[in-house]
């Protein structure tokens, strides 16, 4: 099934992706002194033996380098197109390594709808430390960003994330990257590709700066590890990046590094999978009379569809929906889907933004941007296409019956004010 939804969406996969990931970042071959084991070792020591004083083998202290996340990062590198790579241990630490670089005084510029640990960072971290955000619709709004880079000459970063989270907007990367450099060459784009991973696109190819990655999601694709990454071609950037690796800190342990590069060798299986499994389920959901609209890429209807067309390989199994029962009553309801937050694991997971994933983001700007408490969001994953249709129907038709008992909704509120008010 998912060969076929390539080939009819005029999609060609980056050439070798399989054995790229199947192979990149190690080598048995060249590990004689480790008997040559067919996989990656994990290294736990803290701490490396030197021949003499400041003379070390390439490591020195487990939080500068350790040869477990070396092996990992030469792969992250290798599916990229980059030169470089560095890994955090979360996606939040790898923004703020890329932010620390910036002083107070300094602005950016970030797309409106995105991650709601990125609106935050960026609305309280960055802003205490004195470092200005703008927020514009990257998506449908260039003339805005060229207002707003002609108006602040302070500008040093602009952040991109494409497909959005969570309304599933698309960037034009080279769009917004040639009109950034014709303004300053210097500023910096950075593009967040958890989304689609880089089976499906790389941005670098695109013109931005920087690639980066909650590896947490697609790239791990097992839900068990919290971890981040972020792929230049800058060795300048580069070096920055493993500064502040060594001496801010948020570094991967071995074992993290280890699970992460073992799940991102069956990346490009499983984003082929998720791809064939979302856009089943986006079009199961858009015929259905429980749901008012749906927002994917694949579907003809999104209003950037030929932009996805053109810019991506492929969809992930990220599917966005406006429902006309009440949306959480439906992901209650939900059997197979996991009512969770997250995304990009091998299972399906289901929430509500309003309430979860984007609590942190201001109402007013939620409800600027649409995201209101009848909007789910889902993360498809790997089982059977027919068992989650299933699921989707049953919770939809059960979400639709009208609520029966005396406590006129009461438990459902309650449910509500039990959720986190801060979200991921």
């Amino acid at each position: 099934m998912s060969q076929n939804i390539q080939k009819d969406s005029g999609f060609e996969p980056f050439k070798g992706i399989d054995t790229l990931a199947t192979h990149a970042g190690y080598n048995p071959r060249e590990h004689e002194s480790l008997s040559c084991p067919a996989i990656p070792p994990i290294s736990l020591s803290t701490t490396f033996y030197q021949k003499a004083p400041g003379e070390h083998f390439g490591f020195d202290y487990s939080r500068a380098g350790n040869p477990t996340r070396d092996f990992l990062e030469k792969a992250l590198a290798t599916l990229e197109g980059a030169r470089f790579a560095a890994a955090f241990s979360s996606g939040l630490a790898v923004q703020s390594a890329l932010v620390q670089q910036l002083k107070s005084g300094d602005s950016v510029i970030c797309n409106d709808d995105v991650y709601g640990g990125t609106n935050r960072y960026f609305r309280t971290i960055s802003s205490n430390a004195g470092i200005k955000t703008h927020f514009v619709n990257l998506a449908t709004d260039l003339p805005g960003l060229a207002k707003c880079l002609q108006s602040d000459s302070a500008v040093r970063m602009v952040w991109i994330e494409t497909p959005t989270n969570p309304l599933m907007k698309l960037i034009d990367v080279r769009a917004v990257s040639e009109a950034v450099k014709k303004v300053n060459k210097d500023i910096l784009v950075v593009c967040d590709n958890t989304f689609l991973s880089p089976v499906f696109q790389r941005p670098l190819e695109l013109g931005a700066d920087v690639v980066m990655h909650s590896m947490t999601k697609y790239i791990n694709g097992h839900s068990d590890v919290v971890m981040g990454c972020c792929m230049t071609n800058s060795a300048q950037l580069h070096e920055w990046l493993t500064y502040n690796q060594k001496s801010a800190g948020a570094t991967p342990s071995p074992f993290d590094c280890w699970l992460a590069h073992r799940g991102l060798r069956t990346l490009p299986l499983r984003m082929r999978q998720h791809m064939a499994n979302g856009l089943a389920v986006a079009r199961h959901l858009e015929a259905s009379r429980h749901v008012d609209r749906v927002l994917h890429p694949g579907l003809e209807s999104h209003p950037q569809h030929q932009l996805a067309k053109r810019q991506q390989r492929g969809y992930s199994g990220m599917v966005s929906a406006y429902l006309r029962v009440d949306a959480s009553a439906f992901v209650s309801a939900l059997r197979l889907f996991t009512l969770a937050e997250s995304l990009g694991g091998f299972e399906s997971l289901a929430e509500v933004p309003s309430i979860m994933t984007h609590a942190s983001v201001p109402p007013d700007q939620r409800a600027e941007l649409g995201i209101t408490d009848s909007f789910v969001r889902l993360s498809v994953g790997l089982e059977d296409i027919d068992d989650l249709l299933a699921d989707l129907d049953q919770a939809l038709e059960k979400a639709a019956k009208p609520a029966t008992g005396d406590d006129g909704g009461a438990a459902s509120d309650a449910k509500r004010r039990r959720t986190s008010k801060n979200g991921q």
